[in-house]
């Protein structure tokens, strides 16, 4: 039986959504990020780093949502995960890109411009994250130029792990990235995205 450490109001979000979509019955762990549990020596035998998520496979145990992602997409046979060599590096390439080009930088920005109470919120942190955020929103703009998906003409694991990495996103005014917006809702209204969602909402 799979089980799944981490709460939907984490990046254990886009591995419940990936769950959802394969279809899979799981066990879940709804433990926040830095919640007790997640620094138990227990917890910590299974992911060193005391992060979430985490899943346990039938013993197999794996740590970091895009690498699970990708995991769970090859294990399952799924169209998720493309047949195609070259496609495979691409969803290798926009899963990595993600967590360098947005991944933080999105969480600061709506952090600092309206999840947090206005007293704790910083403007040069916001700003600063914006600069960052809104080039590699262009960088989306344009790739969605090129195929109905990240990769092509199907929905693969590269859009999951990228649209769920930018949850926040959905916050967001997305009028000057059209084909982003639409790429963005198109996803999130996908059956297993929604359940997601709703688990954190």
């Amino acid at each position: 039986m799979l089980r799944i450490y981490g709460s939907a109001n984490s990046r254990a979000l886009r591995v419940i959504w990936m769950a959802g979509e394969l279809g899979l019955k799981y066990e879940h762990s709804d433990w926040l990020p830095r919640a007790p549990e997640t620094q138990t020596p227990a917890y910590r035998a299974l992911n060193a780093n005391g992060r979430v998520p985490t899943i346990d496979d039938d013993g197999f145990i794996l740590s970091e949502s895009m690498a699970i992602n990708i995991y769970l997409a090859q294990k399952h046979n799924s169209p998720l995960w493309p047949a195609n060599l070259k496609q495979q590096a691409l969803v290798m390439q926009w899963s990595l890109w993600e967590t360098d080009r947005l991944d933080r930088q999105i969480v600061d920005y709506v952090r600092h411009t309206v999840a947090l109470p206005a007293a704790e919120r910083k403007a040069d942190i916001a700003a600063a994250s914006w600069k960052q955020v809104a080039p590699a929103f262009d960088v989306l703009e344009t790739s969605l130029t090129e195929s109905t998906w990240l990769i092509g003409e199907a929905f693969t694991v590269a859009d999951v792990n990228v649209a769920g990495a930018l949850y926040r996103a959905l916050s967001i005014d997305l009028g000057k990235w059209p084909r982003l917006d639409h790429w963005m809702k198109r996803c999130w209204e996908r059956p297993a995205a929604k359940a997601a969602r709703a688990m954190r909402e």
